[in-house]
């Protein structure tokens, strides 16, 4: 099915944390939109699983998108997939739509192996971020080539609605515009 199911998804949400997103380039626009994401999923009942790299040393997931206390996935490995039950917290009968960064480090490495793991992965190129343009780019294309569908923030939201008559459209727009 390629339209983008919200009763098949999960939104991943990968290490956007305090103490790294002051190097990320184009953070505020990075942090915008898993925040759009983040908060329409929460209005559509799309589960929302956050991981946490390092945190003793990265700090929290930013304010705008934390998640429910003792909730975050916490990993050392730059894969999330590499740690041990991270695949148990993902359903089986739920596709990631992933935003997050570092685009060519954490979100790539966990990318490739939801894909190695049969997975259907979505990325989010606009809600992606990494400290070089040009590392963010070559993550996306690599991604892209092993499979990953990429994807937009817009693309996503109004996938999740199906419709202008979904009863949550109003509350989702005012995310958007």
């Amino acid at each position: 099915m390629p339209l983008i199911d919200p009763a098949r998804s999960l939104l991943l949400v990968v290490d956007v944390q305090v103490r790294l997103m002051p190097a990320i380039a184009e953070a505020a626009g990075v942090v915008a939109n898993a925040g759009r994401l983040t908060a329409a999923a929460r209005l559509l009942d799309v589960p929302v699983l956050v991981t946490e790299q390092n945190a003793g040393g990265l700090g929290p997931t930013m304010p705008a998108l934390a998640p429910e206390p003792g909730t975050a996935f916490p990993k050392m490995s730059f894969g999330a997939t590499r740690t041990p039950g991270f695949l148990a917290r993902l359903p089986a009968d739920r596709d990631p739509v992933v935003t997050g960064c570092e685009a060519h480090i954490c979100v790539l490495q966990t990318v490739l192996g939801l894909i190695e793991a049969g997975r259907r992965v979505r990325v989010v190129a606009d809600a992606v971020g990494a400290r070089r343009i040009e590392n963010r780019e070559a993550a996306l294309a690599r991604m892209a080539a092993h499979g990953a569908e990429i994807v937009t923030t817009e693309m996503v939201v109004f996938e999740w609605l199906g419709t202008a008559r979904h009863r949550r459209f109003r509350d989702v727009l005012k995310l958007i515009t």
